[in-house]
């Protein structure tokens, strides 16, 4: 079969194939620990499900306009302007099948071929290969432990050129748990807005931060022109199967995207366009406990790994870690990916490699699962690291 050559320009999922393969060899019995995974293990909210299962009988089980539910929107408008200090209306708002669903929208929306997008690394798997279908060009600006993984408005500013579009930031950014402060990006903002270049803000892990707090690049003077926000249920409210995303940005923008959408996925899911309703609008002690939990975890496998000789600083938000490795390459280990291959095949413990990110030298640990699991991963990954000698 002959496929388009767009198809031959993207990889598969890293994350996702490590979680396969720890899917497969717990299938033959073998006791996985899964510190790959990118989702909370927390249930979703009872009051969310029950929210989902009134819709059902009610019936709200149509189709529903392609950019969401007037109700939804409302409330995506309200809580951008409650939590955010952004105010915008229900036509600049669009909900999609997930946040994955509406980066690929919103690049689909604005670039030509060629475009340039700049995304800080280590960057999420998946902006690189979302940009070269749309396409555009990923260039890369580089980061490490040293600038706390963030770029600079200088760094930022010298690598613009005539065919830059776009900059997508994450933060707290996935791998990273950088989290940059409200001074840093009024600096990024500024040559931004002088350059006349677009920012895709993913605030996905938004409610995800242990120490600072969370500021929109939207908020600062000249960027809600050129800013599209993008968030989800999805981490915030352990809604990661709903498939529930949104974007704000300009009216012009989501006309587009809406436009795509109509011709593409049609609506999200009604009856999970309800639950989010619910999830937004309903009591928010879930978030907080999990929050609480998180942190725990956090600084207790930061403190693990300091302890077993891997550099590691706690990371700010979202709830991943991403210790540098590259002091234990040698003989069969020579880089991220022989390294969580053997340590999955040794100790059936699953990471996932920092090359998929753009790191050969670490790898990430998601640690969004129970502290009993936390437990046996480190005990795992410090007998697999007295092997390597």
């Amino acid at each position: 079969m002959r496929l388009s050559k767009r198809v031959s320009l993207i990889s598969p999922s890293p994350t996702l194939g490590i979680s396969a393969r720890a899917a497969g060899l717990k299938k033959v019995g073998v006791k996985v620990v899964d510190l790959g995974a990118g989702q909370p293990d927390f249930d979703t909210p009872e009051n969310i499900k029950i929210a989902a299962k009134r819709a059902i009988d009610n019936g709200f089980t149509k189709y529903t306009p392609t950019s969401g539910i007037a109700e939804l929107k409302q409330a995506i408008c309200r809580k951008l302007e409650r939590e955010n200090g952004l105010k915008y209306s229900p036509e600049e708002i669009v909900v999609s099948c997930g946040a994955k669903h509406t980066l690929f929208n919103v690049l689909f929306a604005l670039l030509e071929e060629g475009d340039e997008v700049l995304i800080p690394s280590p960057y999420w798997v998946s902006y690189p290969e979302m940009v070269k279908l749309a396409g555009g060009k990923p260039v890369f600006l580089q980061t490490n432990e040293e600038n706390g993984f963030k770029i600079s408005a200088g760094q930022l500013q010298n690598s613009l050129t005539s065919k830059t579009k776009v900059l997508i930031l994450n933060s707290p950014c996935n791998p990273t748990g950088a989290v940059y402060t409200r001074e840093e990006l009024r600096e990024i903002a500024k040559v931004l807005v002088e350059n006349q270049i677009y920012c895709i803000s993913d605030e996905v892990y938004e409610k995800f931060i242990y120490e600072g707090e969370h500021t929109s690049i939207a908020t600062f003077a000249g960027m809600r022109e050129l800013t599209v926000v993008v968030n989800a249920v999805s981490k915030t409210y352990s809604m990661t199967g709903w498939r529930i995303g949104y974007m704000a940005g300009p009216k012009e923008l989501a006309s587009a995207v809406s436009k795509i959408q109509d011709h593409t996925t049609s609506n999200p899911t009604s009856i999970s366009q309800y639950a989010a309703l619910e999830a937004l609008t309903g009591p928010q002690e879930s978030v907080e406990r999990m929050v609480r939990a998180f942190k725990e975890r956090r600084d207790f496998v930061v403190q693990r790994l300091n302890a077993m000789g891997i550099r590691c600083s706690p990371p700010p938000g979202a709830f991943y870690v991403f210790p540098r490795i590259s002091q234990f390459y040698d003989g069969p280990v020579r880089d991220s990916v022989s390294f969580c291959e053997k340590l999955l095949e040794k100790e059936g413990v699953a990471a996932v490699p920092g090359s998929a990110f753009g790191s050969d030298e670490h790898i990430r640990i998601s640690y969004a699962t129970s502290m009993e699991a936390l437990k046996e991963g480190m005990d795992r990954l410090e007998r697999f690291l007295s092997f390597l000698g």
